[in-house]
């Protein structure tokens, strides 16, 4: 009996055992049943997209960017193709063994090495960077071979950005970079932000800053089929990408290589405008740079010595450089004269060679007085005595509201950006300038050496050049253009770029007559008479001299015991010919001295060029570039047989 209740017992507990099993067994499959409607029914849609989205990949397709041509079709600004080696630092164990081995695979500079450190600092990790940018054929086969050592590293193929003329109109053309960390938030805040997705790159400076949007582009995307390793195995769908529009400018790149070859490795700027249209035949800043530093993201060596370099070729100087205008202010001071009825040409002023004010004496830039001068008189000869009581009689506020409308001190509004204002003084500009109450009074003296370009004013040489431009067209001012048509990449349709309107000043054609006939005189028997001599064409011009630092009120100018920077500047404004203007300029040499010994050859070549096609001989040029040039020298070369950039 007890071996039986003991086996009965022992069943119960199986029977117990397995019917616990059985619900465990029963809920885990019921579990089980539950995940399976769940996957298969609830989530199903929801779950198949993520499949195909595992299974797909969206690529970006960057665009071409835009060309870049000068008013004859010239290639300013291409693209290229090449190999680049990249690193993607967060799928790299060890950055500097990584660099470590890869340089004995391949040949990577300390310049590489810079150069990726400043573009590591400026990007995510995330991001690949290159180490090295356009690779051979052999170097691409060189490390496919040894692939599989390095993880994170990998070749692309980018289009790269080239600059075929290097240094030449860089300042106008500008230069594209990788986008910055600023440039990518700013990105991200706006519309663009999709445009901008696998580009690395965009407009820095210049045409290429400033028409980003045209020369971009449209980002295009691929759908493409990834492998469970995440490559590309076929392509499912395109949205093909539209490259930028070509973009042509209104520069003479062969008028441009010439002005800038004529300063040779002086500094200065010098803006030539077609006074009819506004369009800006050559805009130089001397010295430059070459853009092509930039694209590749520049080393730190480069940078220090473009940033550091006292000469600034960085800077703009056409643009951003404000210089006084001296005597060049002159003609236009005579404008303010007649136009407001302050004092009639006829005038005479005895130039005594100094002008009392207020117990200070204001000299002549020569040691002895011109005598009796009139308005003519006084600008081919370059009286300071007269334009100094002129501008006494004017005064500071009416000065200014006759030369505001020509653009002095105000924005051009050029199709660049950048653009500096300069300053054009009155009294609520030092009211508003100054701070301490005794700075913010403005003294009747102050208005005197206004009168002749100094003081105060202080000016760009597009800012001179549009002012210049709009006197020789009669007191009808254009707004200056660089960008006079786009075309688009696929239907080839060239559309121009419609000019602002003009604004007619309202200048009496008697006054414009006057200052125009004494403008000749300067360069028929004035300051400039020695440089266009036997020139083919009447133009109209004016020198000037303007102190790059100031002198105390006792102490004479003398260059040779002054630094090299601390010397005038030469200055030249012109417009030829003179009765149908076809071209107006500007320019400035800087530390130069007499604008009639360093900028008004350069002037008469530029007219040389333009007007009559002849280019300067390598003896004429040679001496152009070193401020020792007066009337050409010997025969010059027909402009036709001097081959410019881009010539085949």
């Amino acid at each position: 009996m007890t071996e039986l209740r003991n086996v009965e017992a022992d069943l119960a507990r199986f029977r117990s055992r397995v019917l616990v099993v059985s619900i465990v067994v029963l809920a885990c499959f019921g579990l089980l049943v539950a995940r399976l409607v769940l996957l298969q029914v609830t989530r199903h849609e929801e779950l198949k997209a993520q499949a195909e989205s595992n299974r797909t990949a969206v690529v970006p397709v960057v665009p071409n960017r835009g060309l870049i041509l000068d008013r004859n079709g010239v290639v300013l600004a291409t693209n290229f193709s090449a190999y680049t080696l990249e690193i993607t630092p967060s799928k790299v164990a060890s950055l500097e063994q990584t660099l470590s081995d890869l340089s004995q695979v391949m040949d990577i500079t300390p310049r590489d090495r810079r150069r990726f450190k400043k573009l590591l600092e400026e990007s995510r990790s995330f991001e690949s960077i290159a180490i090295r940018t356009k690779l051979t054929d052999e170097e691409v086969a060189r490390f496919a071979v040894q692939r599989f050592r390095f993880p994170g590293v990998e070749i692309k193929a980018r289009l790269f950005r080239s600059y075929p003329f290097g240094e030449l109109a860089s300042h106008v053309i500008g230069y594209i970079g990788r986008i910055n960390k600023a440039e990518k938030e700013r990105l991200e805040d706006s519309d663009d932000d999709a445009n901008y997705r696998g580009t690395e790159y965009i407009g820095k400076l210049g045409v290429e800053q400033s028409f980003e949007a045209r020369l971009h582009g449209t980002t295009g995307v691929d759908s493409v089929e990834t492998s469970a390793g995440g490559h590309a195995v076929r392509k499912l769908a395109s949205s093909p990408s539209t490259p930028g529009d070509t973009v042509t400018l209104s520069i003479d790149i062969k008028l441009q290589k010439l002005v800038e070859d004529m300063f040779g490795e002086r500094r200065g700027a010098l803006v030539a405008i077609d006074p009819k249209t506004g369009e800006v035949l050559a805009f130089v800043s001397k010295p430059t740079f070459d853009p092509n530093l930039f694209v590749d993201g520049i080393d730190t060596e480069s940078w220090q010595a473009l940033n550091e370099s006292i000469d600034k070729p960085l800077l703009n100087r056409a643009l951003r450089g404000t210089y006084p205008p001296g005597s060049t202010y002159k003609p236009f001071m005579a404008m303010a004269a007649l136009q407001t009825g302050k004092r009639s040409p006829s005038v005479v002023i005895n130039d005594s060679g100094s002008y009392m004010f207020g117990g200070h004496q204001f000299r002549s830039s020569e040691d002895h007085g011109l005598g009796a001068v009139d308005m003519r008189a006084a600008i081919v000869k370059s009286s300071n005595v007269y334009f100094y009581s002129l501008a006494n009689e004017l005064g500071v506020d009416t000065i200014h509201d006759f030369m505001k409308p020509l653009g002095f001190g105000q924005l051009t509004g050029i199709d660049i950006q950048g653009e500096l204002r300069g300053i054009l003084p009155s009294q609520e500009w030092k009211r508003n300038y100054y701070k301490r109450p005794e700075q913010k009074k403005w003294f009747a003296g102050e208005t005197i050496s206004l009168g002749i370009g100094q003081g105060y004013n202080s000016f760009t040489m597009l800012q001179l050049g549009q002012a210049i431009a709009t006197l020789a067209n009669g007191g009808i001012k254009h707004q200056p253009q660089l960008v006079i048509a786009t075309q688009d990449a696929m239907t080839r349709l060239k559309k121009p770029i419609a000019a602002m309107a003009p604004v007619d000043l309202g200048f009496k054609p008697e006054n414009v007559a006057i200052v125009r006939d004494a403008m000749v005189g300067v360069t028929m028997e004035g300051t400039s008479a020695r440089v266009f001599a036997g020139a083919a064409y009447r133009s109209a011009g004016k020198t000037g001299t303007a102190q790059a630092v100031s002198l105390g009120a006792k102490e004479k100018y003398n260059a040779s015991r002054l630094e090299e920077h601390q010397r005038d500047h030469a200055l030249y404004v012109a417009f030829a010919p003179a009765d149908d203007p076809k071209i107006a300029l500007a320019v400035v040499v800087e530390n130069a001295g007499w604008g009639a010994e360093s900028a008004a050859p350069i002037a008469r070549r530029v007219f040389d060029y333009w007007l009559m096609g002849q280019y300067p001989n390598d003896q004429d040029m040679a001496a152009v570039k070193i401020g020792k040039a007066g009337v050409p020298i010997g025969k010059p070369r027909p402009a036709i047989e001097v081959a410019g950039p881009g010539a085949q």
